[in-house]
């Protein structure tokens, strides 16, 4: 039954914010935040955490399981996530399961993680608010394959990403040419799988210089399996001065195509890496210039997909409050259910559960994304986590302002 509420959605409301988490956990949550709020304590953790779980250093694991693991993942098996899709399925959240893999290497790896995505998405399909599946193409594919093709694609002349990356492949050699159809074909078992179960899947977004085959190969699943429904989504980093524009060119596209256009709308994870290679290389960063463009650039796309709702699918993972309240202010005024199926907000496990928990108390549709795996693996995760906290704007004070704001009321009680 559609859902729509007078009521304004406030992020403010910490009672329901945190209503999920014991005291214990809110004050491991407030040490953990004020650490990464310390620069100097941040850069050394993140130094030191990659070294100590390579060298095998005593009780690594145990200390990072029982800290920053246990604050961004949901466990290290797909087992181990259960407890926290129920809890959060109390508080009528859904979750985006992310199995934490990423850069493999050899073709028994690729075929390991693509058994593995399969596995996922036949668990999620048991599960009632399960509805996602995230996965990554570099999980399936060897990076420097993904960075040749996209080299070849950006010196092609032709207009459309498409025709671009037809003759990018078509000028590979034999045996990378059968490399790449065995890509293909891993992808396609996974979104065969997914249709199936009609479980979504969504396809993250990587850096800048191996994202075009990614986002071709993803209109490519697009454009097979999500004729009647979005079942794919391509990720769109908004904090790339040249998105915008190219998820217009998107929905040309699934119009001219007539399939279901799928977007997972995002600021982006790379920052810091695109901006020092592009500086290294002397070429052009990809990078807005400033934050305010980013946002501009973000809330009209945010707008744009919301002007054809009936076409496109959203997902919203933002962990700004104007850009979710953007949003939600559009469905009240254009008088839309807020539980609109081509809607869906997202933000982070363990991380602004302001938002996440406020807009579920009002009724919109809304996730978490819950990463798995073994902590090794989850590692590259972790450090991008932090990183965030520290170099968003006051997202760390933020986190930190409302935990203390919850401690404070429930001492009043």
């Amino acid at each position: 039954m559609p859902v729509h509420s007078n009521q304004p959605v406030s992020f403010d409301n910490t009672a329901s914010a945190f209503a999920y988490k014991t005291d214990r956990e809110l004050r491991k949550a407030r040490w953990l935040f004020s650490t990464m709020g310390k620069p100097w304590l941040l850069r050394l953790g993140l130094t030191l955490m990659p070294l100590a779980i390579r060298f095998r250093i005593p009780f690594t694991k145990t200390i990072i399981r029982n800290t920053i693991f246990r604050q961004f993942v949901g466990g290290e098996s797909l087992a181990e996530t259960a407890p926290v899709v129920d809890r959060l399925q109390a508080y009528q959240t859904e979750v985006i399961l992310d199995y934490g893999v990423e850069g493999g290497e050899g073709e028994d790896a690729f075929e390991a993680s693509t058994r593995e995505f399969i596995r996922v998405v036949a668990y999620a399909a048991t599960q009632p608010n399960i509805p996602f599946i995230s996965i990554k193409v570099t999980g399936i594919a060897r990076f420097s394959l993904l960075e040749q093709i996209d080299a070849s694609m950006r010196s092609g002349e032709m207009s459309t990403l498409m025709k671009r990356y037809t003759a990018a492949v078509q000028s590979l050699h034999e045996t990378e040419r059968a490399e790449w159809d065995r890509v293909v074909h891993r992808l396609q078992r996974i979104c065969t799988e997914a249709n199936q179960h009609q479980v979504g899947i969504l396809v993250d977004a990587e850096e800048s210089w191996i994202q075009d085959p990614v986002d071709a190969l993803t209109m490519l699943m697009m454009d097979q399996f999500n004729r009647t429904a979005a079942i794919v989504y391509n990720t769109i980093q908004l904090y790339r001065h040249d998105r915008l524009a190219f998820l217009k060119d998107c929905q040309v596209a699934a119009q001219d195509r007539s399939f279901v256009l799928g977007v997972k709308l995002v600021r982006g994870a790379y920052m810091e890496k695109e901006r020092a290679r592009a500086q290294a290389l002397q070429y052009p960063s990809p990078i807005q210039p400033n934050k305010e463009a980013c946002d501009r650039d973000y809330d009209e796309a945010v707008l744009f997909c919301l002007q054809h709702i009936d076409s496109v699918c959203i997902i919203l993972a933002s962990h700004n409050e104007s850009s979710n309240l953007l949003a939600a202010n559009y469905l009240t005024e254009k008088v839309l259910p807020l539980n609109h199926p081509h809607l869906h907000f997202s933000q982070l496990y363990g991380m602004s559960d302001n938002i996440t928990f406020n807009l579920a108390a009002h009724g919109y549709r809304v996730s978490k994304y819950l990463p798995f795996g073994p902590i090794r693996d989850v590692i590259p995760y972790l450090m991008r986590r932090a990183q965030e906290n520290s170099s968003v704007a006051g997202q760390t004070g933020r986190e930190l302002s409302l935990i203390e704001k919850e401690l404070t009321r429930r001492r009043s009680v």
